[in-house]
């Protein structure tokens, strides 16, 4: 089995387990982003041919979404909020930190596909300033001098 034919058919069971209908892309395309990690052209390109849609539409919907991306991200996403409060309280020196530390920059992934460092706006917590988002578990008053820590505890390493 090739790798194309092999992706195909995880596509395929992916694709199997929703209602044929265009209310279902969304979710769809939401466990692409599970399960690749990014919404890969050949999931967009067979979701279109199963479903009739235009591959322009899924496209669209690739580029709106945040929570979709269709560049391979990391295994694990780490996101500094970089709103006024978090700003103000040192988000800045988490990123420095984090790409110092993880050789990356912002809004990138690390060459062994394990890290994506993302600026985030506001994200509501402004009370727990700054806040760092590490596989969508939010940790408050980060310190670039814990950072590290926090991710080795978190994710495992």
């Amino acid at each position: 089995m090739t790798e194309m034919t092999q992706d195909v058919s995880r596509f395929d069971r992916i694709i199997d387990r929703y209602e044929r209908s265009e209310e279902s892309l969304l979710a769809i395309l939401q466990d692409f982003q599970r399960e690749f990690h990014y919404v890969p052209e050949e999931g967009i390109r067979r979701l279109s041919e199963v479903m009739w849609v235009p591959a322009s539409k899924l496209y669209a919907m690739g580029t709106f979404y945040k929570a979709l991306s269709l560049t391979p991200r990391g295994r694990h996403t780490i996101k500094v909020c970089t709103g006024t409060a978090c700003h103000l309280k040192g988000a800045a020196q988490i990123l420095e930190t984090l790409e110092r530390e993880l050789k990356l920059k912002r809004n990138g992934t690390t060459e062994d596909g394990e890290f994506t460092l993302e600026c985030v706006n506001c994200v509501g917590a402004c009370a727990m300033a700054p806040v760092t988002i590490i596989d969508e578990v939010y940790h408050g008053q980060t310190r670039p001098s814990k950072i590290m820590d926090m991710v080795k505890k978190q994710v495992g390493g």
